[in-house]
């Protein structure tokens, strides 16, 4: 059929959580929106190379919670959490509202499809093979764990004259399967020849088998599945 849908907002609500999570009237919804827009907006512009895959926003009667997830912490702490009190202050000037600043460190980037794709344009800024470095990208994120993953790259590709589409895809990326850990980032390079469209899935495993194998809070056992027990109908009667 040709259509294409974010696999992130596809799974919202089923097995992802809401990025942004807080409830307005009619009257207010639309400047909040907007609002949240901005946060993120001017925190990755400011922080364009800290890495932040993700930026997730609570709201309550009283304040802003913003959390910041990154693979480069020490670049938005800053010295003695100085670049923190900056942030926050110049986030309560934009949004005229008290501002709960928490940073989150991504453990594992090479799982971040954001950031793969964020280091991939890097790369091609500083005229790196694109095919090279496609090939490295699949290989570090197979060998971080990935069950799979999945880049394309659009534009003019080698400084050619005409556009072109190249894709490559290593291990197995279910988009259309919900329990389906998928992960999207989607990032532009900034070459002399133009912008290069940088488009990667990555498969992080199972939604289902991970909750079955977390431990149970109370007993600290990991719990399994119930299996099915297959009594045969007796013949009596």
């Amino acid at each position: 059929m040709g259509q294409k849908i974010r696999p992130i907002g596809f799974r919202v609500g089923v097995m992802e959580d809401w990025r942004s999570r807080w409830y307005a009237n009619k009257q207010e919804f639309a400047d909040l929106l907007v609002e949240d827009f901005q946060i993120r907006k001017f925190i990755n512009k400011r922080y364009k190379r800290a890495g932040i895959p993700r930026i997730e926003i609570e709201r309550t009667r009283d304040e802003v919670k913003v959390l910041l997830y990154t693979s480069r912490p020490g670049g938005i702490i800053g010295r003695k959490g100085q670049e923190v009190e900056t942030l926050t202050a110049k986030l309560e000037k934009l949004t005229g509202r008290r501002i709960n600043l928490k940073i989150e460190k991504v453990d594992n980037p090479q799982l971040s499809a954001q950031l793969v794709a964020e280091d991939i344009a890097e790369q091609l800024e500083k005229r790196s093979s694109f095919r090279r470095t496609m090939k490295k990208a699949l290989d570090a994120t197979m060998e971080a764990g990935a069950r799979g993953i999945k880049i394309s790259l659009s534009g003019r590709l080698g400084g050619a004259e005409m556009s072109r589409h190249e894709k490559a895809v290593l291990g197995r990326v279910p988009l259309t399967t919900l329990r389906a850990r998928i992960d999207y980032g989607f990032t532009e390079a900034w070459i002399a020849q133009g912008h290069i469209g940088i488009k990667v899935w990555i498969n992080n495993g199972d939604y289902l088998e991970e909750a079955s194998r977390a431990p149970n809070a109370q007993t600290g056992k990991v719990s399994k599945k119930p299996t099915r027990s297959r009594s045969r109908p007796s013949n009596a009667g």
